[in-house]
């Protein structure tokens, strides 16, 4: 059975950083990304990595503040959020390809559960 299972969510300041972690277990994937949803928007990017080729791929709105990295051992995807704002603040959703890197939710194949991020201002 396919999981993703995502861990480090919580509250920080602005200007603080967190680090979310994102465990698959089941297969492995062509790449795996993030993305996050506040209240009364939509889902969006932030971020996704291609396994093989260890390809990065940012949203505007986080490049230069968060770093996005895998570990092939762990099957494992990691978000590095640095300097964070208020704006932030969302469920953040860790999400899986089984071919391809981009930015489009409906080309995502598997999802987590979601980890709660909240930025005080």
């Amino acid at each position: 059975q396919v999981q993703l299972v995502e861990s480090g969510g919580g509250l920080v300041q602005a200007g603080g950083s967190l680090r979310l972690s994102c465990a698959a277990s089941g297969r492995t994937y062509s790449s795996m990304g993030w993305f996050r949803q506040a209240p009364g928007k939509d889902r969006e990017f932030v971020a996704a990595i291609s396994w093989g080729a260890n390809i990065p791929l940012y949203a505007d709105s986080v490049k230069g503040r968060f770093i996005i990295a895998r570990d092939n051992a762990k099957n494992t995807v990691y978000l590095q959020m640095n300097n964070l704002k208020p704006e932030d603040t969302a469920v953040y959703y860790c999400a899986a390809r089984n071919t391809g890197l981009g930015s489009s939710p409906r080309r995502y194949d598997d999802w987590g559960q979601g980890t709660q991020v909240t930025v005080s201002s």
